[in-house]
């Protein structure tokens, strides 16, 4: 089986198509679907999808880097809500993202290192978000990582260096369908790095693998990626099925 780590199928995207995008899923052996956070607008939808696949759907709590704005400590409390009341299997998506401003940067980072607490308060894994902002996160994450923290970097795409320094403070590599992109680099730096240290994500509706680039992404092409990685670490695709699985499994205590 596979375990997609890193999916937003709760989303109003697959609102009139959940039932069939879950079987095809099912189809293609993805059994387990991890269900990161955003805020607290979304998240009933989330809670929602849960209930209704409870052995399948894994919820997480967490307030997303581009959902930090002047109202980012009301959303703390939310989300602190969830973690002490709510079964969740992580914290996420957290993290910090200065691709489209860096208005509210300090912000995101008061919000990162709050939610890394109570990760640590809780022994809960986290699932972090990082766009333009590699190397700070990491320099962020390293203080709790030496106190325990456990984690991933979801949608790695960084060079051989950074995934080395993320790999040290004991956290894992989310690849996603940037793994496929012709000119991501990223196969690269994946030939040098264990799988043991890799776990499978699809991020969607966003980041679709080829062959479906361009379209909207679901948990089935998964095994697209998959078979990306085995080609690239030239491994039979049952290791990596079954070792990246175990990865999840541990990691998210599944």
């Amino acid at each position: 089986m596979y375990i997609d780590t890193h999916t937003h199928i709760y989303l109003d995207d697959f609102k009139d198509s959940i039932n069939l995008i879950i079987d095809e899923a099912k189809n293609k052996k993805v059994e387990n679907f991890l269900l990161p956070a955003i805020d607290s607008q979304t998240y009933p939808q989330l809670l929602q999808l849960q209930a209704q696949y409870p052995n399948q759907c894994y919820a997480m709590a967490g307030l997303h880097p581009c959902s930090v704005n002047t109202n980012f400590q009301s959303e703390l409390q939310f989300v602190h809500q969830q973690i002490t009341t709510k079964s969740i299997v992580a914290i996420g998506e957290i993290g910090l993202d200065y691709y489209w401003d860096t208005n509210f940067a300090q912000q995101q980072q008061q919000a990162f290192n709050t939610q890394m607490q109570w990760a640590l308060d809780h022994n809960l894994p986290i699932s972090i978000h990082t766009r333009n902002a590699m190397g700070q996160t990491i320099e962020m994450v390293k203080p709790f990582a030496h106190k325990g923290l456990k984690g991933v970097f979801h949608c790695f795409s960084g060079s051989y260096e950074s995934a080395i320094e993320i790999i040290n403070m004991g956290f894992l590599l989310g690849i996603g369908g940037v793994v496929t992109y012709k000119n991501a680099g990223l196969a690269e730096a994946l030939q040098r790095i264990d799988l043991n240290y890799l776990v499978l994500e699809t991020d969607a509706p966003y980041l679709t693998p080829v062959p479906f680039r361009g379209k909207q992404n679901q948990p089935s092409y998964l095994t697209y990626i998959a078979h990306k990685i085995a080609e690239i670490k030239q491994l039979p695709i049952e290791i990596i099925e079954t070792t990246t699985t175990l990865n999840a499994q541990t990691l998210f205590n599944l």
